[in-house]
C-alpha cells in the first residue's frame, strides 16, 4: 500500500462525506456501491455500520482492484433498535418522536480495504435531543431535509435545532468521523 500510487476511492455518492473528505485529501474518487445493504439478523446493533461499511468497501473494490476503497455507514441507535433512512413521513415522524427528549447513539462504521488488507473501526457520538412539539416534527418533515439521513435528521442543517448536547466527535454525526479516518489513513501510510 505505502507506495502513494495508488488511487483512493470514497464508496459513497453522499455529498457531506464527499466535503469531509476534502478536508482529510483532495486526491480521491467518489464511486457509490451497488451492494444490497441486507444485514444478517443475529448481528448486534452496534456492528450493523460497521458490516455495511465492509459491504459496500469490498463491493467497490471488486471493479477498481488496484485502488484503496473507503466505505463507510452511520447508523442511529435509539433503545437497542437501528434507525436508518426513513421511508416516508410516517415513518420520520415515529423516529423524531422516539428520539425527542432522549439521548441516542450515532455511529458511523468504517472500512478501508485493498486487494492486500483491511481494516474496519468505527466511532460514536452520543446526542440528546430537546423535546419536540407535533408542531416541530412536522415543519421539519416539511423541509425534505429528514428523508436521506439516518434517525430522520442532519445535525449538520435545521436538524440542528433539537439538539441539546453532543458528546464525541460531532463530524462523525454528519458521516465521517474525520480524525480518526486520517489517523488511520496515515497509521496505512495513505495521506
Amino acid at each position: 500500500m505505502g507506495d502513494g500510487m495508488k488511487k483512493l476511492i470514497l464508496a459513497s455518492k453522499s455529498p457531506r462525506r464527499q466535503e469531509l473528505m476534502k478536508v482529510i485529501t483532495e486526491d480521491f474518487l467518489c464511486v457509490p456501491s451497488s451492494a444490497e445493504e441486507i444485514v444478517p439478523e443475529n448481528i448486534q446493533p452496534e456492528q450493523v455500520p460497521v458490516y455495511l461499511a465492509r459491504l459496500k468497501a469490498t463491493d467497490v473494490l471488486k471493479s477498481n482492484p488496484d485502488s484503496v476503497i473507503i466505505g463507510c455507514d452511520t447508523v442511529v441507535i435509539n433503545n437497542n433498535c437501528v434507525l436508518g433512512k426513513p421511508k416516508n413521513s410516517e415513518d420520520a415522524k415515529k423516529m423524531l418522536k422516539a428520539l425527542s427528549g432522549k439521548k441516542h447513539k450515532v455511529i458511523t462504521g468504517c472500512c478501508i480495504v485493498d486487494k492486500d488488507r483491511e481494516i474496519s473501526f468505527k466511532s460514536e457520538t452520543e446526542v440528546e435531543f430537546y423535546p419536540l412539539s407535533d408542531m416541530e416534527i412536522n415543519s421539519y418533515i416539511a423541509t425534505g431535509e429528514p428523508f436521506d439521513k439516518a434517525g430522520a435528521y442532519g445535525i449538520q442543517g435545521k436538524g440542528s435545532l433539537f439538539v441539546k448536547s453532543i458528546c464525541g466527535d460531532y463530524f462523525n454525526v454528519v458521516g465521517l468521523p474525520v480524525s480518526l479516518l486520517a489517523k488511520k489513513l496515515k497509521q496505512l501510510n495513505l495521506n
